[in-house]
């Protein structure tokens, strides 16, 4: 079962994630929805930058949510959330609505899945991994939202299968190190020598609890 789980959070990597989500702008620059792509890239970079602050801000100084174990957006499940339900719509286009629609919610059940797989690997809290999920699923959801309303833009089939093509070997790929430039970047931007990790995390808030409790 583990290699079930450790083949469901592959999918959810930048190494899969980063190229499906080029995939989508390609093929809507293809077809020549500028506003389109332009809106994609600004709603899927928005969503990756909360991701990269709340871990930068977890590394670098120790910022979360101890109660809940929140110590920054799983990047996975948001990558997810975010790129699969917008990859089926955009790809079935010109389905019928319900086959459209049945691919989106296919689309966001792989997603929940991804997210499922971080918590079974023990990977992500619970906290982490869910907001995580809404977090990809609010992305996807703005950008639907606004895609309903442009019609008349066509997606080549050409770049459809080229992208497919491309993906087919994603899977397979060096990961991408994300989080050691995440590392990097936390410890430089806070001026700190080693990252804040969730064992200091637990020495620092259990110390705390026990200082209140001798008053």
């Amino acid at each position: 079962m583990i290699h079930f789980w450790l083949g469901l959070s592959v999918l959810g990597s930048m190494a899969v994630m980063g190229p499906a989500g080029a995939a989508v702008g390609l093929w809507l620059a293809g077809g020549r929805a500028w506003r389109l792509a332009f809106s994609w890239c600004l709603l899927f970079g928005a969503g990756m930058a909360l991701v990269v602050a709340t871990k930068i801000a977890f590394i670098g100084w120790g910022i979360g949510v101890y109660s809940v174990q929140f110590a920054g957006f799983s990047g996975h499940a948001m990558r997810a959330g975010a790129v699969l339900p917008v990859f089926f719509f955009v790809l079935l286009k010109n389905a019928r609505p319900a086959w459209r629609w049945a691919g989106v919610l296919a689309a966001c059940l792989i997603a929940i899945l991804i997210t499922f797989s971080r918590l079974e690997l023990r990977l992500h809290s619970v906290s982490e991994g869910v907001t995580g999920c809404l977090l990809g699923f609010l992305v996807a959801a703005a950008f639907i939202w606004q895609a309903l309303s442009v019609s008349g833009f066509v997606i080549s089939r050409t770049l459809v299968v080229l992208s497919f093509c491309c993906l087919l070997f994603a899977p397979k790929a060096e990961p991408v190190p994300t989080e050691d430039i995440i590392t990097r970047a936390a410890l430089r931007l806070s001026g700190h020598t080693r990252p804040f990790d969730r064992e200091e995390w637990k020495v620092e808030q259990e110390g705390d609890c026990c200082t209140r409790l001798m008053r």
